[in-house]
């Protein structure tokens, strides 16, 4: 099984190596049901905790680009 979560966030490429990685064993197949099922609840919290980092760069990215487009008027 993997490490346990932890309260602090993972960084975008952490989340996303590990969600790789529980993909890889759940697609392996070989693990009883309940630990199926906790590699299942790990990699849908390591993808919520990926769109959220994604989320917050294309806010920052947006708001770049509205602050360009609003100094250029």
């Amino acid at each position: 099984m993997t490490a346990e979560p932890t309260d602090e966030k993972p960084s975008y490429e952490e989340a996303r190596e590990e969600l790789i990685e529980v993909v890889r064993r759940l697609e392996t197949g070989g693990t009883t049901l309940e630990d199926s099922l906790a590699l299942w609840e790990r990699g849908e919290a390591l993808a919520t905790t990926c769109q959220e980092w994604l989320d917050g760069a294309r806010a920052r990215l947006d708001a770049v680009v509205e602050k360009g487009v609003s100094s250029a008027e």
